[in-house]
């Protein structure tokens, strides 16, 4: 496997050397670089160092990533074409052309994600005794199984639709999975075509009676219905059956500026979410071109949004297996421990930060003993008198919830801002603000025109000396689910400095009030993007004079121009930056004359990364006593410019050094980092045969490992 893979790396090495000698853009398209982030996340599939069911899963990730960017990316693409297509000189050609080299780019993909379930995936499972099976693998006591299931438990349910006359061309729901049908009426011998959508309620994957060998033995519900289709149309001659898998826009337009409801905007337009227009067709490979045209006709679909796919599975109800109880085919368990500050699981939580800030690193160190144990204890705590948070994306089975109405209901003054346009959470956070509302909470849907990502909380205390007012700072969403997989930061402080700041940030939030200057927050699009910028910009002039300068940024992703453009003209100057993005960069590294000392590298895993730190030497010998920063923004436009984001300086010593271990590990991966090419691809690093150490085994891992021993003794 290795070998293999090895080989292609050095081709695509070769290839982007030839690549440098071509004249190239400063920029990477950005659709196309996220592309490149999924394959490298379709790779820890690929990677026959993953166990086995985690590989199924990163099938399933690189699935719904890509059902995500089409309904964001494309559907935002063509919905801007669509406005210029109404100006007298609208030009379709552009957009052809991006759907295009989308097309070119995504089918290989899910040729290899074809290739990889069945040459390698299902062989093993098998192996393992988990068995998911066609229907010419049934015994025909299987088969007499799976056709009483499809009695008792489908067949009532479905509801086959055939379209003629009387009867439309039926509505295909957003990523729904259907059966379309070429039926025959033999008296007449009129063809008709007929869909069947497969139920999403049900499993998708159905357990057999064990095998002679206790194999568990799978059967998915597509086959099932496949088989059984003379029972939805008797007395008709089915001739063909295709798979069909719609996508649809998720591209809303919230003109929450003019509304004077935005509750009542956003319920309305994420109900009509379901209508928008199909960005995508797959399609199972079929000969029969009436059937595949009758759909893309009636779809008004161009080619290059029309996708044959190499199988019919759909690779999202893979969950269901991946999920299934076999240890030894998973990652090791993973328990956060108890960040090391917090271990007195007695002690009073304020006076453990009156103490010192506490910084807390998810999912190494536990959510619950952190930050969930902050709110329940500003809850039950009689001095608390004001709990205030910003909600961006939350679980269903949050605590929060009902710890803020239990606020609310003890008297306390409790404010909850929920950011009602997190796109895809619409719906859960509606439900949120109503159920909020409905118990005496504040509650604001953040501000007209942007987007409130900050993730923030105030929790404030009436103490001997006064009022003393108790800060969360961090980069991930108070969500407990994702706290287990999502590497985040966060810090607690009670420093009047960092908190009148965030005092006054959500004041602004909840106020409307216009506030320009903060004195330690960084605070987006107040003053965010122009201290960026400024610090950069010191960093360049300090190498220029011989100072010691050096720029380390970690973030999800870099697209904004000015900041691209303040990096590359670092570059030049011959100072060393480091990027270490997960996702896209549209930022060129390594091109001489533009960015000859840029270095981006992307890391891949378990846990997603999705930790903000910002790092600054600032002149300093030692480079921990450089600047450094955590928080919830990237270096894009919309976290800069159009949404509300916070980030943090953090001044502890104990903290830097903490953070500057994580870079180091970042930047020393040579497990689970990729190196970015000048061209936009990228190229996996390798474990060195003569090196032993952290680098071999990754920075998760290694962080796992360290985290355990400063606590062993406080597993949760």
């Amino acid at each position: 496997m290795k070998d293999d893979l090895q080989t292609e790396n050095d081709a695509q090495a070769e290839k982007s050397d030839a690549s440098r000698e071509e004249s190239v853009s400063r920029y990477v398209d950005r659709d196309l670089s996220w592309l490149e982030f999924n394959r490298r996340v379709l790779h820890e599939a690929l990677d026959s160092r993953t166990p086995l069911l985690e590989r199924l899963q990163f099938l399933k990730i690189f699935t719904t990533n890509l059902d995500e960017f089409f309904m964001k990316r494309i559907g935002a693409v063509m919905h801007r074409q669509s406005e210029k297509d109404s100006q007298p000189h609208g030009d379709r050609e552009p957009l052809v052309q991006r759907l295009k080299a989308i097309h070119d780019m995504v089918v290989p993909m899910v040729s290899d994600r074809a290739n990889c379930l069945r040459d390698q995936i299902l062989p093993q499972l098998a192996e393992n005794n988990i068995q998911l099976l066609d229907w010419n693998d049934l015994t025909d006591t299987e088969r007499d199984q799976a056709n009483s299931h499809f009695q008792n438990s489908v067949f009532p349910i479905l509801t086959p639709q055939s379209v003629d006359h009387s009867h439309p061309f039926p509505f295909m729901s957003n990523l729904s999975l259907s059966l379309a049908i070429r039926l025959r009426n033999p008296l007449t011998e009129e063809r008709l075509f007929a869909r069947v959508k497969v139920p999403k309620l049900l499993p998708q994957w159905i357990e057999l009676d064990a095998g002679p060998t206790g194999s568990r033995r799978f059967i998915d519900l597509r086959t099932i219905i496949f088989h059984n289709l003379s029972f939805l149309f008797p007395g008709m001659t089915i001739q063909n059956v295709m798979t069909l898998r719609v996508t649809r826009s998720a591209e809303i337009d919230y003109d929450d500026e003019d509304s004077d409801d935005l509750l009542e905007l956003v319920t309305e337009e994420v109900r009509q979410r379901r209508l928008q227009r199909v960005v995508r067709l797959e399609h199972s490979p079929t000969d029969d071109r009436w059937l595949l045209d009758t759909v893309v006709e009636q779809l008004e679909l161009p080619p290059e949004q029309v996708y044959e796919m190499p199988d019919s599975y759909d690779y999202v109800d893979f969950n269901q297996i991946a999920s299934l109880d076999f240890p030894d085919l998973h990652y090791t368990p993973w328990s956060p421990t108890v960040p090391s500050s917090l271990v007195a699981n007695d002690a009073d939580i304020f006076a453990l930060i009156r103490s010192g800030d506490v910084m807390v690193h998810h999912p190494y160190e536990s959510f619950d003993a952190s930050v969930s144990r902050f709110v329940r204890a500003a809850v039950e705590d009689e001095n608390v008198l004001a709990i205030k948070m910003a909600v961006y994306r939350t679980s269903e089975d949050s605590p929060f919830l009902p710890l803020l109405i239990q606020a609310a209901e003890r008297g306390k003054q409790v404010a909850c801002l929920v950011e009602l346009k997190a796109r895809f959470d619409e719906h859960r956070n509606i439900r949120w603000a109503n159920a909020l509302e409905d118990a005496g909470v504040h509650v604001v849907y953040g501000l007209a025109g942007v987007k409130t990502h900050s993730k923030t909380m105030i929790v404030v205390r009436r103490e001997p000396d006064g009022l003393r007012s108790y800060a969360h700072i961090g980069s991930g969403n108070y969500n407990p689910q994702t706290a287990k997989l999502y590497t985040d930061l966060g810090l607690f402080t009670c420093r009047p400095e960092i908190t009148e700041d965030v005092v006054e940030l959500f004041h602004s939030l909840t106020g409307r009030s216009i506030k320009y200057d903060y004195e330690q927050l960084l605070v987006a699009p107040v003053n965010m993007k122009e201290q960026f910028l400024e610090m950069i910009e010191g960093e360049q002039r300090a190498h220029e004079v011989g100072k010691p300068a050096r720029i380390i940024a970690k973030m999800n992703q870099i697209q904004d121009p000015d900041i691209c453009e303040a990096l590359y003209r670092a570059s030049q100057s011959g100072l060393k930056i480091d990027l270490i993005i997960r996702g896209f960069s549209v930022l060129r590294p390594g091109v001489p004359g533009l960015s000859p000392t840029i270095r981006v590298i992307s890391i891949i895993g378990r846990f997603l990364e999705h930790s903000r730190i910002f790092y600054f030497q600032n002149g300093a010998n030692d480079p921990v006593n450089g600047l450094f920063f955590t928080g919830s923004a990237d270096w894009m436009v919309r976290n800069l410019e159009s949404r509300v984001e916070a980030i943090t300086p953090v001044d502890s010593r104990q903290f830097r050094e903490r953070l500057w271990e994580i870079l180091q590990l970042s930047l020393a991966d040579q497990r689970q980092a990729w190196d970015m090419l000048p061209d936009g691809t990228y190229v996996q690093r390798w474990p060195k045969n003569n090196i032993e150490g952290a680098a071999n085994i990754g920075v998760q891992q290694v962080l796992m490992e360290r985290s355990r021993q400063r606590n062993e003794t406080n597993p949760i």
